[in-house]
């Protein structure tokens, strides 16, 4: 596909392992890497004893997918775990060009490792789509402004409705799915109305970490459309390289771990998760009289029954006594099970799906 304007089909890869070391966020001890490579793997089983064998090894912490279509994850270390996982990964068949973005934490957000064999590394269930062989343009960070401030292009968020509703790009079309799954069933139902919408038919997409745009420009393309962008390295790449005063984004950025959210430079976000429902929490939903740590929250205060309240309240007991002891409780859920939100959060309270208030 030929390059459109200044916004090129194929730019290098940005990774700058982290923020600047002027930065407080460049002092936290945990390097936290997203990753994903599109490559076909013959023997999945083989790459998941591998890499479980060498996370524990090195005392790595998080979840990869391997499918026959490649790997995605998210995993958190030292900076020297880190290294040598990623050269691990890197030295499989096809992966020297491993996309990854880095993050710090003040701990380590996951409690275990899990290296976990899928269909697919993001589930999008649609057969024959090949982010290798045709994908959108893509734009990086820099350019990013200019793209979607263009009149003439539609800007469309293609992560899950919990998490465009604690921010998103400023005009950014929100599509209220659900899961993944439901992107193109929501672009075939709105793919005339959306195209009118602007005098050419450019579409530009962008999601957390990069790898539902692979798909989801893949998807578009193949249902005819021709220029459509997406923003390289993701929501997690912009939010690092482009200064705050200069940003179009709005809020805060979800991510896939006990952090819950992030904030311009990658400091960590102000967000918290129910322990019950999943969603994640505003400091002004933690002050609700319908907050119970652990138990409930406005999003699912109506929607359980009481038995699960008592389970809930009994695991948070549980973890309280493990936090005074300063262990982990492998009871305490994580926002969503799966990586950049290929999977929906489990026991999602129906307020909760409808709600969307984007933070100023």
């Amino acid at each position: 596909m030929p390059a459109c304007g200044r916004f090129q089909r194929r730019v290098a890869s940005v990774t700058d392992p982290s923020p600047s070391s002027a930065s407080p966020v460049a002092e936290l001890p945990i390097r936290v890497a997203a990753l994903y490579h599109f490559t076909p793997f013959a023997d999945v089983g083989a790459v998941r004893e591998h890499l479980l064998a060498a996370c524990h090894e090195l005392g790595i912490r998080g979840i990869l997918l391997v499918a026959h279509e490649g790997i995605n994850g998210t995993i958190a270390g030292t900076d020297a775990a880190i290294d040598a996982i990623l050269a691990i990964i890197r030295a499989l068949p096809d992966c020297a060009g491993l996309e990854v973005k880095f993050s710090r934490a003040p701990a380590l957000p996951f409690h275990r490792m899990k290296v976990r064999i899928k269909r697919e590394i993001v589930t999008m269930g649609i057969d024959g789509l090949d982010p290798r062989r045709d994908v959108g343009h893509y734009v990086p960070p820099e350019d990013w402004n200019a793209l979607i401030s263009d009149p003439d292009t539609i800007v469309i968020d293609t992560r899950n409705d919990y998490e465009v509703a604690i921010g998103t790009f400023r005009g950014a079309i929100d599509p209220g799915t659900k899961t993944f799954r439901e992107f193109p069933q929501w672009f075939r139902e709105r793919q005339a109305e959306l195209l009118h919408e602007g005098r050419t038919p450019k579409i530009a997409m962008f999601c957390t970490g990069g790898i539902r745009c692979e798909k989801a420009t893949a998807f578009v393309r193949a249902e005819g459309v021709e220029d459509v962008f997406h923003l390289q390295g993701g929501i997690l790449k912009y939010l690092e390289t482009v200064p705050e005063a200069q940003s179009l984004w709005e809020g805060e950025c979800f991510v896939f771990d006990q952090r819950v959210s992030v904030g311009h430079g990658l400091a960590p976000g102000t967000f918290d998760i129910c322990h019950a429902c999943r969603t994640p929490l505003s400091a002004a939903d933690r002050q609700s009289p319908d907050y119970e740590e652990g138990v409930r929250c406005p999003h699912c205060s109506t929607d359980r029954t009481e038995a699960q309240r008592q389970r809930y309240a009994e695991r948070e007991r549980q973890i309280q006594l493990a936090r005074s002891r300063g262990a982990h409780h492998m009871g305490l859920p994580l926002p969503v099970g799966a990586t950049d939100g290929a999977e929906a959060p489990k026991e999602v309270a129906p307020s909760a799906q409808k709600q969307k208030v984007v933070p100023k």
